[in-house]
């Protein structure tokens, strides 16, 4: 059965309208991928020694340790934005003689072969060997690296929690949040007890079955979880509410964009995922606090101009790179209006304006940390609505994976949507604005950054038309590819 439910897996890889997508931008993350396991194998096989020469007279592993509290931190963090839950069509095979029980094993199984599973085996398989070979017991080192391991599948079946049930999420963050705060004012020594807890698995061989217990309770936690909901009359609930509607007719200012706008503003105010994107969206206008108080990033303006950009980009960042998954659910009936396809695309532009300039006004208590600061900010704005917005709904032309805005306990956590190309598409975001400045400023100084980087950013709006005219090109030419692939269930 397992062996079927592969090969279905197979044929709806191959047969998917996204397998379209930039053969270019399919190779660069393979590059991706093969450079974070380069890396982390160099890692494994020369952290030992390099903590070796660090910290003379201090036993590498305890330090390695001491910092795997942190480490397994990070990497629920980074799974939770970057790895894609496994999902499955089960409507026909509902109707199939296959028991529920085998395809839930099959989904949660898929899981254990994930990417972000095997990196972390680049990093423990080589430093395990270096300690074999610097003379480590092989009895203690080989329970540790499976403790290691199952802590890893511990952290992917919670990852899988925490992105489909929001109360774990919350928990979890609470819990992260707390403890870096706690070792950070020095009120609770986390990295002391992380060392004493994972040295206390290394020297006592058989402790390495408690993160194997721990991986198995969470196995079975999801796997009620996804029985529980796995026939539809489970998800279906009775409930009356009372239509609400809101002309917008102020809007009608704007012609043939008004209709756009209209929809972007219904969509936002209906949906719980848009609402709390937009909500933290505003978390990021505390972003230049991490920054600015800091003596260490006061004249590292490449640290600068990045906070900046997130300080008046927080919407373009969150928001706009679902675009046009957000529209996914009724796009073939937006594509059928007799309405210009540019006029669609100018709509998200003028939101994406909208919301930057607004970002910029709220951020005007920064002049508190001096006029050079806050022109950074407003260089870094300008750049957002002259260059980043364009980048943005370009980027939007390759994503083809729909939003569910409908879905239950999808909202905050949910990641849907999201992948690794709109991830690509932040470097030239983020690197094109600190070459633009950097390069000026070592030769002239900090006037010629900001005055560069403005005149940039003041082309990107003055042929504003002539951008989106060739991102409409872009975007027609996968218009029907893109419908297909919406059409499609995740």
């Amino acid at each position: 059965m397992i062996k079927r439910l592969i090969t279905l897996e197979w044929k709806q890889f191959f047969r998917s309208k996204a397998l379209g997508q930039s053969l270019a931008i399919k190779i660069l993350i393979g590059f991706l991928a093969l450079y974070f396991i380069g890396s982390f194998l160099l890692l494994g096989l020369g952290a030992y020694f390099l903590l070796e020469e660090t910290f003379p007279g201090e036993d590498p592993l305890k330090i390695v340790n001491s910092y795997l509290l942190f480490w397994f931190a990070v990497d629920l963090t980074y799974r939770f934005f970057l790895q894609k839950l496994p999902v499955m069509n089960i409507q026909p095979l509902m109707i199939l003689p296959i028991h529920r029980n085998a395809i839930i094993h099959y989904l949660l199984g898929k899981t254990t072969f994930s990417f972000y599973n095997l990196l972390p085996l680049f990093f423990f398989v080589p430093f395990s060997v270096v300690l074999i070979g610097q003379g480590y017991p092989i009895i203690n080192v080989i329970p540790w690296f499976l403790a290691m391991m199952f802590f890893e599948l511990s952290i992917n079946y919670l990852n899988f929690l925490v992105n489909k049930i929001n109360v774990v999420f919350y928990v979890v963050l609470v819990l992260l949040l707390s403890l870096a705060g706690l070792e950070y004012y020095g009120v609770v020594d986390v990295t002391g007890a992380s060392e004493y807890f994972f040295n206390r698995i290394y020297e006592v061989p058989y402790t390495f079955l408690i993160p194997l217990l721990l991986a198995v309770l969470l196995y079975r936690r999801n796997f009620d979880f996804l029985r529980k909901g796995f026939y539809l009359d489970d998800q279906i609930s009775e409930g009356v509410t009372e239509a609400k509607t809101n002309e917008l007719n102020w809007l009608d200012r704007f012609g043939e964009v008004a209709v756009f706008l209209k929809n972007d503003i219904r969509l936002i105010s209906r949906n719980k995922r848009p609402k709390q994107i937009l909500i933290m969206s505003v978390f990021f206008l505390f972003y230049g606090v991490i920054f600015f108080p800091q003596d260490m990033y006061s004249e590292s303006y490449t640290w600068l101009i990045f906070a900046s950009l997130f300080i008046t980009g927080g919407f373009l960042m969150t928001f706009g790179q679902l675009v046009p998954s957000w529209d996914s659910e009724y796009y073939k009936l937006l594509m059928s209006q007799n309405i210009p396809y540019k006029k669609y695309l100018e709509s998200k532009w003028y939101l994406m304006v909208v919301a930057t300039l607004i970002s910029l006004i709220l951020s005007t208590p920064y002049l508190y940390f001096g006029w050079k600061i806050f022109s950074l900010i407003a260089v870094g704005g300008l750049f957002n609505i002259g260059l980043n917005s364009h980048i943005t709904l370009w980027a939007g032309a390759l994503n083809r994976i729909p939003v569910e805005l409908n879905v239950k306990a999808k909202a905050f956590s949910n990641t849907q949507g999201f992948n690794i190309t709109q991830m690509l598409f932040v470097l030239p975001k983020i690197a094109l604005p600190v070459l633009l400045f950097y390069i000026p400023y070592m030769i002239s100084g900090f006037t010629a950054g900001i005055v560069v980087l403005a005149i940039v950013s003041m082309m990107g709006i003055i042929f504003k038309d002539f951008f989106l005219a060739q991102i409409e090109k872009v975007y027609q030419k996968g218009k029907y590819k893109t419908i297909e692939a919406y059409a499609e269930k995740q």
